[in-house]
């Protein structure tokens, strides 16, 4: 059977950290462990700022190449582990042990809601930082710092972050967006869905298609039922699929990621 070059690393994004008995990913690292491919993870901080993230997962990257002896690793981010790869791609150098990143719904553009957001009175959204950093602490991250990633989550910050960190040539990168079909297609995303879709219009309960475009962008992608696809659902939340249904759509999230296996694969990475 033919299998991909590289192991796969996967990266996870804001709010969540690696667990061993509850997976970010859900079903989808199954989709290449049964096709023969390494997987790993990134064990980074859940909110920890870019900077710190990103020199974590270039350590971890040193790590696994010294662990498998692979020349490459493909990278596989949801949200903002996006960021947190190029960084450590672009800013710290990774870029000759990377063959591919491959972006789910990250920030690349930042977020006009986020704009707003930071409008409110720097008190207030410095002390939701550090209520949501107190929790994250305790939850295991040892340098969390939620206003910082606020910021860089703004349309202005993207900007300057684009700009400073361009991509590397030896790199493959490609990204995805996904949308919700309405406010009801994931209890989760609910209110932060209809907010997006007042400021800037269809998202996937955090980010518009716009904001996610970078380097091959694959397109968007949605449900074939009623639900779409939501952000949660990116990472099989819900470990299973989203409907029986066949036609125009995406029925398993898992349909992405076999689409993600096949390029790579087609690419020999």
């Amino acid at each position: 059977m033919d299998s991909l070059k590289y192991p796969v690393l996967f990266v996870h994004g804001m709010g969540y950290r690696d667990y061993k008995l509850i997976s970010y990913w859900g079903r989808i690292p199954r989709v290449f462990e049964e096709k023969g491919v390494p997987v790993y993870y990134g064990y980074q901080d859940s909110n920890a700022d870019i900077e710190t993230n990103g020199l974590h997962i270039a350590n971890r990257i040193d790590e696994i190449i010294k662990e498998t002896g692979a020349e490459k690793l493909n990278i596989i981010a949801h949200s903002k582990g996006g960021l947190d790869c190029r960084y450590a791609i672009s800013a710290l150098g990774k870029g000759d042990r990377i063959a591919s990143l491959t972006t789910i719904s990250t920030p690349h553009n930042g977020s006009k809601t986020v704009d707003l957001l930071m409008k409110f009175p720097k008190f207030l959204v410095k002390f939701a930082g550090f209520c949501t950093d107190c929790v994250f602490r305790v939850l295991g991250d040892k340098k969390p710092n939620s206003y910082r990633v606020f910021q860089a989550f703004t349309t202005k910050e993207a900007k300057i972050f684009n700009e400073k960190y361009v991509n590397d040539e030896n790199v493959y990168y490609q990204s995805y967006a996904f949308v919700m079909k309405n406010a009801f297609s994931d209890i989760f995303m609910c209110i932060p869905n209809i907010a997006v879709s007042i400021i800037e219009g269809k998202n996937d309960g955090l980010l518009t298609p716009d904001a996610a475009k970078w380097g091959d962008f694959k397109g968007i992608y949605t449900g074939t039922g009623r639900r779409g696809i939501s952000h949660c659902d990116e990472v099989d939340m819900r470990r299973r699929r989203f409907t029986k249904k066949k036609g125009d759509g995406v029925s398993d999230i898992l349909e992405v990621y076999e689409e993600i296996y096949a390029t790579l694969l087609k690419l020999n990475y």
